[in-house]
């Protein structure tokens, strides 16, 4: 049996990225996030999700994108990585795609500086960088996420 990933694949600023589909845990409709005073600059701040607080991360920084005005569109990813649940904020969830493994090349071939993606999956419209929820924040901003959400 051909081995192969599914990814959900969001855009923002018409870019397609993609999140394995076995950390996604669903995709709800951007609502207003609380700032969250201490929190690291990555996150924006934090949600009541079915009454879990979470926090929101901004990927449009840490991909190095221009900052926009939320929009009535934007929808966020609701992910697990392996410590906490977060949400991602996204132009928009465009898809779930499956490619086989040898059209997915690790990211440490070609972007060894980009610890946060996983790799590039190579499919017939196009390029999807494969993002890691695992690997998004650096080991400080985990931290001071943690001292942070145990104040709330």
């Amino acid at each position: 049996m051909k081995e192969s990933v599914q990814l959900v694949v969001f855009t923002l600023d018409e870019q397609r990225y993609g999140l394995r589909l076995s950390a996604v845990e669903r995709v709800v409709r951007a609502v207003e996030v609380t700032p969250l005073p201490s929190a690291p600059e990555i996150v924006l701040g934090v949600i009541n999700l079915a009454g879990r607080v979470v926090p929101v991360m901004n990927v449009r920084q840490r991909f190095g994108l221009p900052e926009k005005e939320s929009d009535l569109s934007d929808q966020f990813i609701i992910a697990r990585t392996a410590m906490r649940i977060v949400a991602l904020l996204v132009d928009s969830v465009s898809a779930l795609v499956e490619a086989s493994a040898e059209d997915v090349v690790h990211a440490a071939k070609i972007l060894p500086q980009m610890d946060y993606v996983d790799g590039v999956a190579k499919l017939e419209d196009g390029m999807i960088l494969i993002h890691d929820i695992d690997k998004f924040l650096s080991l400080e901003e985990a931290r001071m996420l943690d001292e942070v959400m145990q104040q709330v």
